[in-house]
């Protein structure tokens, strides 16, 4: 499995309405996308109420089962109109070590993701069984509809990511200082 995001940083003032008049008229276009898990289109403002955020950000979040849907909507009609939409994006993708994906994904309203730096030299099999019993742990809590963890080596980063039902969800768990939290504004996700 792979995990992939791209960021689009917005203007200060920029009206976000437009990108969730975006969200709502073609977020479902993905719904039956072959090789996707699920795609999260996920937003936040600087001036937001639920998840205040340093920029007001487009940044949606997906979970492929492989690389050739990837490659696909990458190299397809959806990347490009996005791209002409919003620009040019790094797109960022990691090697999933553990996911868990709940039947109830589309009903998500919020969302987290901390990045993680990985130390040099870091016993990655240890890592990776830590990083594992944190996912099983955080799937087991109320409103946790889907939550994986990913690991690049080229830039050796670990991501956290998590879907919740709503806000108050995952603010019970308690979020770290360095989480970015992102309104969810649709999931695409085939056969659920």
């Amino acid at each position: 499995m792979i995990a992939m995001q791209y960021n689009f940083v917005l203007p200060t003032d920029y009206n976000m309405d437009i990108v969730r008049q975006r969200i709502a008229s073609k977020g479902h276009m993905l719904d039956n996308f072959p090789g996707l898990v699920f795609k999260a289109y996920l937003h936040a403002s600087k001036h937001g109420v639920s998840t205040p955020s340093m920029h007001n950000v487009y940044a949606p979040f997906y979970l492929w089962d492989g690389s050739e849907g990837m490659n696909n909507f990458l190299c397809g009609d959806g990347f490009a109109a996005v791209s002409q939409a919003f620009g040019w994006p790094a797109v960022k993708h990691w090697a999933v070590w553990h996911s868990h994906v709940d039947d109830k994904v589309r009903s998500a309203r919020f969302a987290t993701r901390q990045v993680i730096p990985v130390a040099p030299y870091s016993a990655l099999g240890t890592l990776r069984e830590v990083e594992i019993a944190i996912v099983k742990t955080t799937s087991q809590q109320d409103g946790a509809l889907a939550v994986l963890v990913a690991f690049d080596p080229s830039e050796w980063t670990l991501v956290r990511f998590t879907l919740w039902s709503d806000t108050s969800a995952a603010l019970a768990v308690g979020l770290p200082a360095d989480v970015q939290c992102y309104d969810v504004g649709h999931v695409s996700a085939p056969g659920r």
